[in-house]
């Protein structure tokens, strides 16, 4: 049964993923299912962005409320897209692709889930369950005599009232209307407040007013009766969301003297439960209170182990999943800054002393050297372990030590024993707490480091999102190499460390050894070679710095090579990125002196090394992209302006959009023989690879036609043969044509043709301005073209302008520069240059609007400087 519905819908931008969150969150909490708001968090991401990054569509979230759970749909409008499900069998740390990510969560993590289509939509549903719980323990009191219950009338009434958004009543029950006089249609549509008697005064308590606007809120207050008579009450208030959306509380009243039956039981002050309990033997050699975090537990758990024994060291151990390797997790007497987190096997040897499976007491480990690792040239003599262990399952060993020989025998190690048997159990649960927490941590973290990832295609930002996603999170420091071929060698592209100042030293050193091998097996693997490469930096350094091998001194460098090798001296693993079946490159991360990586950090290190590889050769392929396109633009445009005698020539060209895709407008000028010289500026329709065709097209046979003798119409109706031979790939094309004769008086012949084009103005020293050709038809969709020329001359101080419909369309709202707008801007040019005037129109473009250009920009400006 469905009890409360909340539904929204996202946009297809990024964005919209974590607005998505933030609904499904605060819709779940509002109704109570904190139990199941991180889980449901989690899959709406992955779904979402599933549904707006790679469908490209809208998504509608709808949340629905049953009594024993919640179920979230999520649906986008490409129905034609297939779900991408993975082959049985396929392992995914094995796959480098994100399809299908969104549906393993949810069949990790969901009760149940699925996916629906209609004509119109697609939807992908999970249901998650709450959990079970035994019946009254969030709200149980103590067992009472049947004596000192709370007397109430033969039949208590609770009355049920729903206050709505603007503190009007909208429900009304049969209890309410005996409690207080009223009829359901005396109050519904009135303001609660209306009916309240106290408290109303500000500073007396909490108003009504006040507490209809809270999440919940219990207290006593009056409800003035028809009969006028103030009744006491206690009430239950509980503020919920509609179907809609809209805000409501729903009020259980009481009389005041029957508040048991609503009022939360007071809690049992702490030292009265303290006392009425027994005493716990784990609270006995632990101590009171228990630390709440894993780290502490164990840090105290060795803490006493030391003091309990008398010993000089103490060390805890944890088991992993499969019970072959110990974890070092606390250590007290010992450098654990060095040992945290170093790993041991299980078994150790072949007799029982090797195994930690059983208690084991070494009276001298001199007499048998390595029988303890952990415990090498640090000055121990004697020690004695015990296992951990819950329900017959290794969980952990507990070992103290101390540097005389000859201390421990099987006594003590019983009373360890003892000791270890009353914390296992207690151990085990906060590492499944802690492994928890790590898992909802790492899927958060894992979620939004792709939301980082998505929003850039700049290869240089991703790295340095990879490397800042890590470092400190994962690691202490990250070096991305990448490969650019599959021939290339790696390329160190980028390097971090926690510490600003290690980041020099660390790329020296790292830039003098050779790159780890790109092995595309997945997985973290050792790699010794930076940690090597630092200590012997740092023993010449320290062998110099004294005088020996060299000159001596402790300089700058040799302080920087020290604290190098230092940052760099402990673990360090290689990790492949690996995209479209080819290794990119290699994200490296390492640790500071002696220290070492946990398992999960390097699962999580693995699966964030899949995401930004495919981000990474994403932003390798639009790079790419980006500069074949930028590449193709510049050829389609003239190297340079030929200098033109008595004539001066100016152009500026804006490409719009990112990228700047090829295609649109262009403009040439060039010499066609000895005096005359030919210009055009044009546009053709759309952006891409066909239009770059049509661009390149019409450039270079303008200029093969105009050299070969032909005229301006000659030379036009030629091209629009060519492009109409284009067939489906042609474009329509708008062009104005001309050819420019300087004369010896000073001016300058110019025969124009303007087919489908913005009119050339001409600007008098007078500031007149005045179309310099007629409107002709457009090339490109038409046959037969009969076009013809027409011949002027610009005087001493005229200038002609020749723009692209980037110029006359630039828009503000339902404003449009236009013609008109163009050359009342021109005719305050009188006495600039062509530089100076195409300048000044560039600049009344862009301040037309606040919003930068949508379309290619062309200026094309020609004048003739008056005589000195």
């Amino acid at each position: 049964m469905i009890t409360a519905r909340a539904a929204a819908t996202f946009e297809p931008v990024a964005r919209s993923v974590a607005t998505a969150r933030a609904f499904v969150r605060d819709t779940l909490q509002g109704w109570g299912y904190t139990d199941v708001v991180d889980d449901a968090v989690v899959l709406t991401s992955e779904l979402v962005t599933n549904a707006v990054i790679h469908a490209g569509t809208a998504a509608d979230v709808l949340c629905l409320r049953t009594e024993d759970g919640v179920r979230v749909e999520i649906a986008d409008h490409y129905p034609e897209r297939e779900i991408p499900l993975r082959p049985t069998g396929v392992d995914l740390d094995s796959l480098d692709s994100e399809n299908g990510r969104g549906l393993l969560l949810c069949a990790a993590l969901a009760s149940r889930w699925g996916v629906e289509y209609s004509p119109t939509r697609k939807h992908v549903w999970f249901q998650l369950d709450l959990p079970d719980r035994p019946v009254g323990v969030r709200s149980a009191g103590p067992l009472l005599p049947v004596g000192l219950l709370p007397v109430t009338d033969d039949h208590v009434r609770v009355a049920v009232v729903q206050i709505d958004g603007e503190g009007a009543v909208a429900a009304w029950n049969d209890d309410a209307a005996y409690l207080f006089g009223y009829t359901a249609d005396q109050v519904i549509g009135k303001r609660l407040t209306d009916f309240t008697a106290w408290p109303q005064t500000p500073g007396t308590s909490t108003g009504i007013a006040d507490a209809l606007r809270l999440s919940r809120w219990e207290g006593s207050y009056g409800i003035r009766g028809a009969d006028g008579r103030t009744i006491p009450v206690y009430g239950s208030h509980l503020r919920v969301r509609d179907p809609q959306g809209e805000p409501s509380t729903v009020c259980l009243l009481v009389r005041d003297y029957e508040r048991a039956v609503l009022q939360t039981p007071a809690r049992t002050p702490v030292s009265d439960a303290a006392e009425s309990r027994k005493t716990d033997p784990f609270e006995v050699f632990i101590g009171s209170p228990a630390p709440d975090d894993l780290d502490g537990l164990l840090q105290r758990t060795v803490e006493r182990a030391r003091d309990m024994l008398d010993a000089d060291a103490a060390f805890l151990l944890l088991a992993t999943d499969d019970e072959t390797e110990l974890e070092v997790r606390a250590t007290t007497g010992l450098p654990s800054a060095r040992q945290r987190f170093a790993r041991v096997p299980v078994e150790a040897g072949t007799g029982r002393y090797g195994s930690a499976r059983m208690p084991a007491v070494h009276e001298d480990l001199d007499a048998v050297p390595g029988a303890v690792p952990l415990l090498g040239n640090t000055g121990m003599r004697s020690v004695v372990t015990v296992p951990l262990k819950v329900e017959g399952r290794l969980t952990g060993s507990l070992g103290v030590a101390a540097e005389g020989a000859g201390r421990y025998s099987n006594e003590e190690a019983l009373r360890l024993q003892f000791a270890a048997d009353r914390i296992a159990l207690a151990v085990e649960s906060a590492r499944l707490g802690e492994l928890e927490r790590l898992r909802r941590g790492s899927l958060s973290f894992l979620v939004e480091a792709s939301d980082l990832l998505a929003g850039t295609l700049d290869r240089d930002q991703t790295l340095a999102l990879m490397a800042q996603m890590t470092v400190p999170t994962l690691a202490t420091w990250c070096a991305v190499y990448t490969i650019a071929d599959p021939a290339s060698d790696p390329e160190l592209s980028y390097v971090l460390h926690e510490d600003e100042e290690r980041i020099d030293g660390l790329k020296s050193l790292l830039t003098r050894i050779s790159p780890p091998e790109p092995v595309r097996t997945p997985g973290a693997r050792v790699w010794a070679a930076p940690s090597q490469a630092a200590h012997e930096a740092a023993l010449r350094t320290s062998m110099r710095s004294i005088g020996i091998g060299g000159p001596g001194g402790l300089g700058s460098t040799t302080r920087t090579t020290l604290a190098t090798a230092a940052a760099v001296g402990g673990e360090t693993v290689v990790l492949p990125l690996v995209a479209r079946n080819r290794v990119i490159g290699m994200l490296t991360l390492g640790k500071p002196s002696d220290d070492h990586f946990r398992q999960e950090i390097l699962e999580l290190a693995e699966d964030l090394s899949r995401r930004a590889a495919l981000a990474l050769d994403n932003a390798r392929l639009y790079s790419e992209r980006t500069a074949i396109s930028q590449s193709l633009q510049r050829s389609l445009l003239p190297p340079g302006l030929p200098a033109v005698p008595n004539v001066e020539v100016d152009v500026i060209y804006r490409a719009a959009g990112e990228g700047n895709e090829v295609g649109g407008d262009f403009y040439d000028v060039f010499p066609i023989r000895d005096g005359a010289y030919g210009f055009a500026i044009g546009d053709v329709c759309g952006t891409g690879p066909e239009a770059a065709a049509v661009t390149g097209l019409a450039r270079h046979a303008l200029r093969l036609l105009a050299r070969e003798g032909f005229g301006g119409p000659a030379v036009l109706e030629r091209l629009n043969a060519a492009i109409l031979d284009e067939g489906t790939r042609s474009r329509f094309l708008t062009l104005l044509y001309g050819e420019l004769w300087p004369q010896e008086d000073g001016s300058a012949l110019l025969k124009v043709v303007c087919a489908g084009h913005p009119l050339p103005l001409r600007l008098r020293q007078d500031g007149s301005v005045e179309p310099a050709a007629d409107p002709q038809p457009l090339l490109g969709v038409m046959e037969d073209l009969e076009l013809y020329e027409q011949t002027f001359t610009l005087e001493p101080g005229d200038v002609l302008l020749c723009v692209t419909d980037g110029v006359t369309e630039r828009r503000e709202g339902t404003r449009m520069l236009g013609d008109d707008g163009l050359a009342d801007v021109l005719a305050h040019c009188t006495g600039l240059t062509a530089g100076a005037v195409a300048a000044r129109i560039l600049r009344a473009v862009e301040r037309f609007a606040a919003e930068p250009p949508s379309d290619d920009m062309a200026i094309l400006t020609m004048r003739v400087p008056e005589p000195h």
